[in-house]
């Protein structure tokens, strides 16, 4: 029962005049407003979550996260001391493989400007027959492996790939008594090799190969300056025959 006589019941500022349309408008905009603020702000918040969670997963974090509101309402992710180590590992680990690339390219980088030539050749070798010792007819034999070779300064340097820091093998020029074309090979798939061999004071013989008759006489011209060698009569005319 409210203030009233007995038997009336008052209702306080029941009686109150309405606001104005105005001012319903005004509210409407403002529930409006404060939806698309609320809209807004939800989606910025799975902007920040998303880009958060991007860059996990960039490091390969594991395990659950758990996301806690921070200051200014914002969400964060807490992680563990685990965690906060493997993270840091991992850019550790990412820091370092970018130094080696980096020292990798500077590398090949290196040697594309300052050697007298380079490039991809199939490779193997073989070793002077023992006195004695019955010659072994390997023709045969695919052992053929590709390697980066590069004919730098005085040496000729034999890498596994272009990107190595450092040579699998190295040669001389001054330990090199002669150089000359072999026959060409013919793979299985008809395709035809060109061949050269690289022969060593040590009794070892490189044989090389390429798909590119160019390529092999740009080889062959550089060794026979650089080592101040000739090929002789048979080998010119094998030469010109290929």
């Amino acid at each position: 029962m409210g203030d009233g006589p007995r038997g009336i019941q008052v209702f306080p500022d029941y009686f109150v005049a309405s606001t104005s349309g105005s001012d319903s408008l005004s509210s409407q905009a403002s529930s409006t407003s404060s939806s698309t603020d609320l809209g807004s702000h939800s989606h910025t918040r799975a902007r920040r979550r998303l880009r958060s969670a991007t860059m996990l997963n960039l490091f390969s974090l594991r395990g659950r996260l758990s996301w806690k509101l921070g200051a200014n309402d914002q969400e964060k992710v807490v992680l563990s001391a685990v965690e906060v180590e493997s993270l840091r590992s991992e850019i550790a680990a990412l820091e370092e493989r970018e130094s080696h690339f980096k020292a990798q390219l500077e590398n090949i980088d290196e040697i594309l400007r300052s050697a007298r030539l380079s490039g991809y050749l199939f490779l193997r070798m073989r070793w002077a027959a023992l006195p004695g010792e019955p010659p072994i007819d390997d023709t045969e034999v695919d052992d053929w492996i590709p390697r980066f070779v590069v004919l730098h300064g005085s040496c000729i340097y034999l890498y596994m790939i272009s990107t190595d820091l450092s040579p699998q093998d190295s040669t001389l020029l001054s330990d090199v008594v002669e150089v000359g074309h072999l026959p060409n090979l013919t793979r299985e798939d008809e395709e035809i090799r060109y061949c050269f061999y690289i022969w060593t004071c040590h009794g070892l013989r490189y044989e090389c190969s390429s798909k590119s008759k160019i390529q092999v006489d740009l080889w062959l011209e550089a060794l026979q300056i650089d080592c101040k060698l000739a090929l002789d009569s048979k080998d010119v005319k094998n030469s010109e025959k290929a």
